[in-house]
């Protein structure tokens, strides 16, 4: 088993990046999460995804 794990700051972008992954490999699980922060008076998203695959 193998781990690819994916970090971006836009959620259409992790999926792209996930979709273009998962296209070759055979997916055992995905684990997702999404965090936020204030800095200064502006949100910053963190969508991530942990993908556990064959390899």
């Amino acid at each position: 088993m193998k781990v690819k794990v994916f970090d971006e700051a836009h959620e259409k972008d992790l999926e792209e990046d996930i979709n273009n992954f998962i296209g070759g490999v055979e997916v055992i699980d995905i684990k997702f999460n999404v965090a936020v922060s204030i800095f200064s008076e502006e949100q910053v998203y963190c969508f991530s995804a942990m993908v556990l695959y064959k390899g």
